[in-house]
């Protein structure tokens, strides 16, 4: 096994109030390891984009731990969770989350403006980041012009270009075509992952499944019934 990069222990999350009131997550556990491709797979409304957020530091649990590296994320002042967020961890949203008022390559250069670059620098690194994506000649367009396939690597580039150690992906492939979806997925594996980064990915796109170190599947706020692979 190599270096744990998230390590959850014991998380509990609520939603609602009175008879309304939901355990989202219950008592779950969690280990990854930086070279590993994770999935996260079960029906809508098992829990997994919500894990997610609590793993990513995007949602606080209402019990338990998250260590992203050692460190215990939901000790960590807002200032602290934010700057280790933006240096550690890269998330790619299900509907993306692009600025529709901002160029592509402003929107993937956000995360290296945030860590205070040079703006002319940082829209060249965007553009570089364009090109490993597939999508050299489309700085300049907002997201608007683009396909659903392309917006996805416009989140992609934005998520990896700061370097991230730990890359999160909720529904990579949900609004793209079978062959679209797997070569997306197939691409950041073969970009991306390294024996010091680690892949979480939440899907229910079994058509991706082959690019799995590991399939871990979620039911009504649990973790169950690990799946190894050995493709790596």
């Amino acid at each position: 096994m190599g270096t744990v990069a998230i390590h959850a222990d014991g998380l509990n999350k609520w939603f609602g109030e009175g008879e309304a009131r939901t355990n989202a997550l219950k008592d779950v556990h969690l280990d990854t390891t930086f070279g590993e491709m994770v999935y996260i797979v079960g029906p809508s409304g098992s829990g997994k984009t919500t894990l997610l957020s609590v793993l990513s530091g995007i949602l606080r649990p209402d019990s338990g731990t998250v260590l992203c590296e050692g460190a215990d994320l939901w000790k960590l002042s807002n200032d602290e969770l934010a700057t280790f967020r933006l240096s550690k961890i890269g998330f790619v949203f299900q509907d993306y989350h692009l600025f529709p008022r901002l160029t592509t390559a402003e929107n993937v250069a956000i995360p290296l403006i945030l860590r205070r670059t040079d703006w002319d620098k940082a829209l060249i690194e965007a553009a570089k980041y364009l090109e490993i994506v597939g999508l050299k000649g489309r700085a300049n367009l907002p997201p608007v012009k683009l396909s659903g396939g392309e917006q996805q690597r416009v989140a992609i580039a934005r998520a990896i270009i700061s370097q991230p150690d730990i890359l999160i992906m909720d529904e990579p492939t949900a609004s793209l075509d079978g062959d679209t979806g797997r070569s997306i997925v197939a691409f950041v594996k073969e970009k991306f992952l390294n024996a010091n980064r680690c892949i979480l990915i939440v899907t229910h796109d079994a058509r991706i499944n082959e690019f799995a170190t590991r399939i871990l599947h979620m039911e009504d706020g649990r973790l169950s019934n690990e799946e190894r692979h050995q493709n790596e």
